[in-house]
């Protein structure tokens, strides 16, 4: 265990998701009051890294980060974005949500839909979901042939790598949820009527192929785990905790990154004189 979010939570190099705990709270809060407390230091920590990031871009600079966020149906892809990106001025975020292939995107090479939404600079970009789809729906629901899914890993890494090249800082959070969990909320959604529009039937067809899945995950984050865009797996049984976690990870990554206010390329004095001529009566 590390002593940071970014050291405890990075993915093993051989990763055992049956092994990971995803009620776990191994550091940070240990309760939901905690949580809120910890959110609310996070929120001014956060803002005021993204707004030095945006302000950069104004100056010339050309770094942006992205955050992907990939999980089980329930394990609360929205409800980060939410509860995270929520903290962030939103003319600072793009935000992109990948689902199964349409037909027209199977056509294409698998990447053709993600490269648009690759955060500009100044930008955060928040991927729910995103192009693991390709090495996990569409070898779980056998999409494409297993020479194609397979050589899929080393695309990846290559096009994860030249967004890095580029200035783009890259936190993959694997959102880790049990299925008795999923359970329960799955049952919630159909429970209460303002949340039953999310409930999918397709969730269950998914629910059952729960074991290729884990391994279908297991094996995206064994291949494409690298220090240019490392994986994380976030214990998300816990809604405060994994909201916790994610902000934690970002608010540590742009705090690595640190972002500076470009210089004023005005005369400052000469214009608090001018401002103070122009008082209007």
């Amino acid at each position: 265990m590390g002593s940071t979010a970014r050291e405890t939570f990075r993915v093993a190099a051989d990763p055992d998701l049956a092994a990971l705990d995803p009620r776990g709270t191994p550091i940070g809060p240990q309760d939901k009051a905690a949580a809120a407390e910890a959110m609310r230091a996070l929120d001014d920590r956060l803002d005021d890294l993204q707004e030095a990031l945006y302000a950069e871009a104004t100056g010339g600079g050309t770094r942006s980060v992205l955050l992907v966020l990939q999980g089980m149906d329930t394990s609360g892809k929205g409800g980060a974005i939410r509860h995270v990106a929520g903290l962030m001025n939103p003319l600072g975020l793009q935000i992109a949500s990948f689902k199964k292939p349409t037909p027209e995107e199977l056509e294409q090479h698998f990447l053709w839909r993600i490269r648009p939404h690759v955060p500009a600079p100044g930008q955060i970009g928040v991927f729910d979901r995103s192009h693991y789809e390709d090495v996990l729906i569409a070898r779980v629901d056998d999409l494409v042939p297993e020479e194609v899914w397979g050589g899929r890993y080393a695309e990846i890494n290559a096009f994860e790598a030249d967004l890095a090249a580029r200035g783009v800082t890259i936190v993959k959070c694997m959102l880790h949820i049990s299925p008795k969990e999923q359970a329960e909320r799955l049952l919630a959604r159909l429970d209460n009527p303002g949340k039953r529009w999310k409930y999918n039937p397709g969730d269950l067809d998914a629910r059952a192929k729960w074991p290729a899945y884990q391994e279908a995950y297991a094996d995206a984050l064994r291949h494409c785990d690298t220090d240019a865009a490392p994986w994380y797996v976030v214990p998300s049984d816990r809604k405060w905790y994994r909201n916790w976690v994610v902000a934690q990870l970002l608010a540590e990554t742009l705090g690595e990154m640190d972002p500076k206010f470009p210089p004023a390329t005005i005369d400052v004095d000469a214009e608090r004189a001018r401002l103070a001529a122009s008082v209007i009566a």
